[in-house]
């Protein structure tokens, strides 16, 4: 019976598995690495990406990577691997060294929308709109009935 209940990496007895007490994050997303934008145009792909449902963008150690938060279609209830015999080769080298069970890491710039991606190109790349570096006024939502 798998127990789920969270414990601390350094206190798991020698015949734990670090994955009996995790929520199975690595089997939840996918990040890829892209590359690092130097100009308009590479930070509008990057909006693009953006304005896709579960899609953000972060980096980390001064890589880029675009994260699709999706879950693995052989991730069982117990979150457990439905194909472990059979998974992956991507899947058989990962391992626990450094996964993030401990739900302490952080990104050094993370962007879940496409007006964050916008803004944040206009103040590395200095551009200015109407002789001014604020970010341009958003459009009104629309009013509903």
């Amino acid at each position: 019976m798998i127990a789920n209940t969270k414990k601390d990496r350094d206190s798991l007895g020698p015949d734990e598995v670090l994955c009996d007490h995790c929520t199975a994050k690595c089997c939840k997303y996918f990040a890829l690495p892209i590359e690092t934008p130097v100009d308009l145009e590479d930070y509008e792909f990057i909006r693009w990406y953006l304005v896709h449902d579960r899609a953000t963008v972060f980096t980390d150690d001064d890589q880029w990577y675009i994260m699709i938060h999706t879950t693995c279609r052989h991730l069982q209830t117990d979150n457990r691997c439905g194909i472990y015999d059979t998974r992956p080769q991507i899947c058989r080298d990962y391992t626990t060294d450094n996964c993030e069970f401990e739900d302490d890491w952080t990104y050094d710039l993370y962007f879940e929308a496409p007006e964050q991606i916008r803004q944040y190109a206009e103040a590395v790349l200095q551009l200015k709109t109407n002789g001014s570096i604020r970010s341009s006024k958003p459009n009104l939502l629309p009013v509903l009935s």
